[in-house]
Parts: C-alpha cells; structure tokens; sequence
C-alpha cells in the first residue's frame, strides 16, 4: 500500500511539476500581458494545486491532508478569478493588446 502511495505522490509531483514549466514557459514566451496572465492563472493553477495534492498525500496525517485540500481548493477557485480581475483593470487602464489579437471582447461592453 506504501509503494501506491508513493507512486501517486510522484505521479502527481511530476504533472504538477510540468504544469509550472509550461505555465512559466507561457509567462516568458507569450506576447502581451493578457496571454501571459492566461498561462500563469490556469497553468499555474493546476501545477500548484496537483503539488498541495501530493504534500498533502506525502505527509500521511489526516490533518495535513485536510489542510492541503483547503489550500487546494482555495487556490482553484480563487486564482482564476484574481487573474481575471488583474486582466480587466489593465484593460480599463489601456494597456495594450498585441498586434496578433484578433477579438477584444472587453471593448465590445465598454467598459
């Protein structure tokens, strides 16, 4: 039962471990501030929120896995919602969208 355990502990440290690469890869490579926010907010999400999973199974107490799972949703239901806020105040400031955008759905309520 131990090695099952450890087996989906790595598991979840590994996909979540690639979900932070690919959300840091997407705040360097991508091009203007909203994209950016994307990756961060829901790449971000998840690779944190599958390494809170596995500290969480790691630790073997109930306590630590209650907390870890509360931190875990926390974060899920939060992070994005904060992304969107940060996005539609720098859309309300002007800050600019690439060149590459093809739909500014935020213009269309102008606001």
């Amino acid at each position: 039962m131990s090695v099952l355990f450890a087996l989906v502990t790595a598991a979840l440290i590994v996909g979540g471990s690639l979900f932070a690469l690919v959300a840091a890869i997407g705040i360097n490579r991508l091009p203007d501030l909203y994209t950016r926010m994307h990756a961060a907010s829901k790449a971000g999400t998840v690779g944190s929120g599958l390494l809170l999973l596995a500290v969480g199974l790691h630790a073997g107490d109930v306590a630590t896995l209650a907390r870890a799972l509360a931190a875990f949703f926390f974060f899920i239901l939060t992070a994005p919602v904060s992304a969107h806020l940060l996005a539609r105040a720098a859309h309300k400031v002007g800050y600019p969208l690439t060149r590459m955008s093809v739909c500014d759905d935020l213009k269309k309520d102008g606001s």
